[in-house]
């Protein structure tokens, strides 16, 4: 009985932190700041992730948040070579804000997926922050 549980617990884990994952498509390679992805953090999980396809080549990425405050905790940034880079951001952001631009590290930058670590801060409306990922080329 507790394996079946465990099982039904571990699964249910699964599909929400894969529902969770929104596909951020980037088309272009001119120097600047594109916008990767975004997403509504319900504040039901906590980590959403940004899978990048496309252009994905980048130097630094950066959150811009809005609509409520959030606290992110930690960055898990993997790319395409299979290597992954955790960053600490460990920050209440409010809306209208943004992380610091983050400089990416090693030659092969090529971003695979974004995972952000967070935690809500409650507010008295029940609103969703709304996270949109950057990256500059």
């Amino acid at each position: 009985m507790k394996k079946i549980i465990l099982l039904l617990l571990l699964a249910m884990g699964t599909v929400q932190f894969s529902i969770a994952q929104q596909v951020g498509v980037v088309t272009s390679n001119k120097p600047g700041w594109h916008k990767i992805g975004e997403a509504v953090v319900d504040f039901k999980a906590d980590r959403d992730a940004i899978i990048v396809a496309g252009a994905d080549k980048f130097k630094a990425i950066r959150l811009v948040v809005t609509d409520a405050p959030i606290r992110f905790d930690d960055l898990e940034v993997y790319y395409e070579n299979g290597t992954k880079e955790d960053i600490q951001v460990r920050n209440i952001f409010k809306s209208g804000e943004k992380t610091r631009i983050i400089d990416l590290k090693g030659y092969n930058r090529n971003l695979k997926r974004v995972v952000f670590v967070y935690r809500s801060i409650p507010n008295w409306r029940g609103q969703k922050a709304h996270v949109e990922l950057y990256g500059l080329k």
